[in-house]
């Protein structure tokens, strides 16, 4: 009887995962923006591990999100060998952040990059590297604008770059030409703050995004950059955040808020762990009374990446007596 019902549960889940398949969107990261006063897009999925299904980062790859975003939607999970026949949740569906809706916003936190394209009621979600936990390869917060773009890029390695694959016994040449070997990919987009060192580009790598990997700079896969870079123009507005957590009232009254790992600040923090700390706005959040303030503060132990209803429901029979 067990094993029947096992069976029954595992055959319903596969059926819902062919079914998201089979009525995805073509580009499941292009979604519509929400109705007025709502900041929820996109739509999870669910992926059947096969026996031959390879590692995270190639299911992460498969479906264009980031390595710790999958990592984080299934706790638990082994990273390198997944077992077959396990169902993983695809997180696609998010809060978008609270800033203007136009041009690149980026939210380190939840290492995902937002474009709203400019006369379009719609909004593209790319995962993304960021740069590395160091004094000079963590990747800042700033509003700025596109300053510059450029195909096949030669990459200027600073000399703090040079100096560490120097400790690794690699030497960097002064510049790398384009081509298979440079870091950069194929297409680069300079942002205007801090004299132009910080850029938007491609890899040569097959891993690292969704993850913190860069000198600094901020990585996409090839086809994200290649589009990113034909719909950007210099003077596009960005806005790089860091926020952790997210929160949302949608117009039926429903409460969201979405968690991510705050970005460690040292070598020895946890970001599973790392304490959240909720500015003024969040905390009325969490304790307005139409919150659940016991669900959200699992949700923000948890750390899921995903939305969660934190709306306080009240018991029909408890209303009744």
């Amino acid at each position: 009887m067990i094993k029947t019902l096992r069976f029954s549960l595992w055959l319903a889940l596969v059926t819902v995962a062919m079914t998201a398949v089979l009525s995805f969107p073509t580009r499941a990261n292009n979604w519509p923006l929400p109705p007025t006063g709502s900041r929820v897009v996109g739509e999870n999925r669910f992926h059947v591990v096969q026996n031959d299904g390879g590692s995270l980062e190639a299911i992460a790859k498969k479906y264009n999100v980031g390595f710790l975003a999958l990592l984080q939607a299934n706790p638990g999970v082994d990273p390198y060998v997944p077992r077959a026949g396990s169902v993983l949740t695809i997180p696609l569906q998010t809060l978008l952040p609270d800033a203007p809706r136009k041009g690149i916003v980026i939210n380190l936190a939840e290492l995902r990059l937002y474009y709203y394209p400019l006369g379009k009621s719609e909004v593209i979600v790319y995962p993304i590297g960021i740069g590395q936990l160091g004094g000079d390869t963590l990747t800042p917060t700033m509003v700025t604008t596109v300053s510059d773009k450029r195909a096949n890029p030669t990459w200027t390695p600073t000399a703090n770059i040079r100096a560490r694959y120097k400790a690794q016994s690699i030497d960097l040449p002064a510049v790398v030409p384009a081509g298979p070997d440079n870091p950069m990919g194929h297409h680069a987009i300079r942002l205007a703050a801090f004299g132009g060192v910080y850029l938007l580009h491609g890899t040569n790598a097959d891993f690292g995004i969704g993850m913190r990997v860069s000198s600094g700079c901020i990585r996409l896969r090839d086809g994200d950059i290649s589009a990113l870079y034909a719909a950007v123009s210099p003077g596009t507005p960005v806005n790089i955040i860091n926020t952790p957590i997210k929160a949302s009232v949608e117009p039926d009254g429903t409460r969201l808020v979405e968690v991510h790992q705050p970005l460690s600040k040292a070598i020895d923090d946890d970001p599973k762990t790392l304490p959240i700390i909720l500015n003024a706005a969040m905390q009325a959040f969490k304790d307005d009374a139409r919150s659940d303030a016991e669900v959200m503060t699992h949700a923000m132990e948890v750390r899921s990446g995903m939305p969660v209803d934190v709306t306080r429901y009240h018991d029909e029979n408890a209303q009744m007596l």
